[in-house]
C-alpha cells in the first residue's frame, strides 16, 4: 500500500467515529489553548512591566530606605532612614556622573496606613500626596500638560499650591479647567485627619501605571509645604523623612560607579558600616521583574504541558481500544496481503492526525481567547502577546505527543496474528 492509501484508510476510520475522535482531541485542544493563552498573558505582562519601568524616565537611579543583605536579598527597613538632607548632600558632592536630582516624599501610597484625600466641591478621591522639587519633571521625564509645575519660589514661600495627576483632575473637575481653583487635601488615618486648602497650578501629562502605582493618581505639592504642615514627615532631629531620591545620570554606563560612590557617601552620613538604604537602577528593576515573569512563565507552561501529557495518555488509551475493536478488520487486511508496516503506519498516522488536528484547533482557540480577553479587557489593563515561537512549539509538542502515544497501539496492532484476529468476535 502507498502512503496515500494508508492515510486515506486512517482518515476514513477517524470519520467513522467522529464523536470519539473529537473527544480524543479535547485534551490536546485544551492543552494547546492553555499554553498559548498563558504564555500570551505572561509575555504581555513582561512587556507591560518593561514599558512601565522605562516610563519612569531614562538613565535613572532610585535610592530608597531599607536594608540590603550581602546575598542580594532586599528587606524593608524597620524605620524611615532616608532624609531630604541626604539628597542635599549628594547634590553638594557634585558627582560628575549626575545630571539632576530630585527627592520625593509620599503619603497615601501603597502599604501606607496614612491616607490622603483630594476634595473639591463635595467630590472626594483617595490619592497619593507627593512632596517634591522643581527638578522632578526633568529627572522623571514627566511634564505638565496644562498650567505650570512647582518653582523655587514655591519652595521658598512654602506655597500652598498643587499640581494634579490626570486621573485626579478628571475625577474632581470633570471638564472644568482646574487651573486657579481651590481644593482641599486631607491627610490622616481613620477619623483623625488634618486638611489644608491648595490652589491648583497645573495638571500633569498622562503617564499611566508605574510598578504598583499609577502616576496619574497623584497630587504634587512643594516639599517644604508638606514638611511645614505635616509633622509626620519630620523626625525628632528635625530632618525631613523622604521615600525616594531620584537621580538622573548623564550616562547609564556609569550606574555601577554611581551606586558605589553614592553608597559610600550615604553610609558615612548615616554612620553605618552596611547600607540602611537601597540603590537600584532601572536595569536592576527591569532584570528583577523579568526574572519573576520568566519564573511565572515556566510555571504556567508546566501546568499547560501537563494537560498535553494527559491528552496524550487519553489518545493512547483510545487507540488501544480502537485496536481491540478492530482486531477482526486487522486480520482481514493481513489476510488479503497487508504488511505489518501497513498496519503500523495506519494506526500511527491515525494518532498523529488526531493530535495535529487537535493542535490546530487548540491554536485557533488559544489565539481567539487572547483576542477576546484583550478586546473585552478581561484581567483589567493586562496585555496579551501571542508569539509565533510558542504557537509553533506547542503545535510541535502536540504532534510529538501523538507520535509517542500512537507507537505502542500501532506496534500492538501490527503484531496481531491474522488467524487469531479473524477468529476474534
Amino acid at each position: 500500500m502507498t502512503l496515500a492509501d494508508v492515510l486515506g484508510t486512517a482518515l476514513a476510520s477517524l470519520r467513522s467515529n467522529i464523536l470519539r475522535t473529537l473527544l480524543t482531541m479535547l485534551g490536546i485542544i485544551i492543552g494547546i489553548a492553555a499554553v498559548i493563552t498563558l504564555t500570551a498573558a505572561s509575555e504581555g505582562a513582561q512587556q507591560g512591566v518593561g514599558e512601565q519601568i522605562r516610563g519612569l524616565g531614562s538613565n535613572l537611579l532610585f535610592i530608597r530606605p531599607g536594608l540590603e543583605e550581602a546575598d542580594g536579598i532586599q528587606l524593608p527597613g524597620s524605620g524611615v532612614n532616608l532624609f531630604l538632607e541626604d539628597s542635599r548632600a549628594i547634590e553638594e558632592a557634585n558627582f560628575e556622573f549626575i545630571e539632576a536630582i530630585a527627592a520625593q516624599g509620599t503619603i497615601g501610597g501603597p502599604g501606607d496606613f496614612i491616607g490622603a484625600q483630594a476634595i473639591y466641591l463635595g467630590q472626594n478621591k483617595s490619592t497619593m500626596l507627593l512632596g517634591t522639587e522643581p527638578s522632578y519633571p526633568f529627572v522623571r521625564d514627566f511634564y505638565v500638560d496644562n498650567g505650570r509645575f512647582l518653582t523655587e519660589e514655591d519652595l521658598t514661600k512654602k506655597a500652598l499650591v498643587v499640581v494634579l495627576g490626570g486621573d485626579v483632575a478628571d475625577e474632581l473637575f470633570d471638564t472644568e479647567d482646574p487651573i486657579g481653583k481651590t481644593m482641599r487635601i486631607s491627610v490622616g488615618a481613620g477619623p483623625i485627619s488634618i486638611g489644608f486648602n491648595f490652589t491648583v497650578i497645573g495638571v500633569m501629562e498622562r503617564r499611566g501605571a508605574s510598578a504598583n502605582t499609577s502616576q496619574d493618581d497623584v497630587v504634587i505639592v512643594p516639599m517644604p509645604s508638606l514638611q511645614a504642615r505635616i509633622s509626620l514627615v519630620r523626625d525628632a532631629r528635625g530632618r525631613t523623612n523622604i521615600d525616594q531620591i531620584n537621580i538622573k545620570l548623564k550616562d547609564r554606563n556609569k550606574a555601577d560607579q554611581a551606586k558605589e560612590e553614592i553608597g559610600q557617601l550615604l553610609m558615612a552620613l548615616h554612620a553605618v558600616d552596611s547600607p540602611d538604604f537601597r540603590i537600584q537602577s532601572q536595569s536592576d528593576i527591569l532584570d528583577t521583574a523579568t526574572q519573576v515573569e520568566r519564573s511565572l512563565q515556566v510555571l504556567v507552561v508546566s501546568i499547560a504541558l501537563i494537560s498535553l501529557i494527559v491528552g496524550g495518555v487519553g489518545i493512547m488509551n483510545i487507540m488501544l481500544v480502537s485496536v481491540t475493536e478492530r482486531t477482526r478488520e486487522i486480520g482481514i487486511r493481513k489476510a488479503v496481503g497487508a504488511k505489518r508496516t501497513d498496519i503500523l503506519w495506519q494506526f500511527l498516522i491515525e494518532s498523529v492526525v488526531v493530535t495535529t488536528m487537535g493542535g490546530a484547533i487548540g491554536v485557533l482557540v488559544g489565539v481567539g481567547a487572547t483576542e477576546i480577553a484583550e478586546r473585552f479587557q478581561i484581567g483589567g489593563d493586562s496585555q496579551y502577546v501571542v508569539t509565533p515561537l510558542w504557537v509553533m512549539l506547542s503545535f510541535a509538542v502536540a504532534a510529538v505527543t501523538g507520535l509517542f502515544a500512537g507507537v505502542y497501539p500501532a506496534w500492538r496492532a501490527s503484531r496481531l496474528d491474522p488467524i487469531e484476529a479473524l477468529r476474534h468476535e
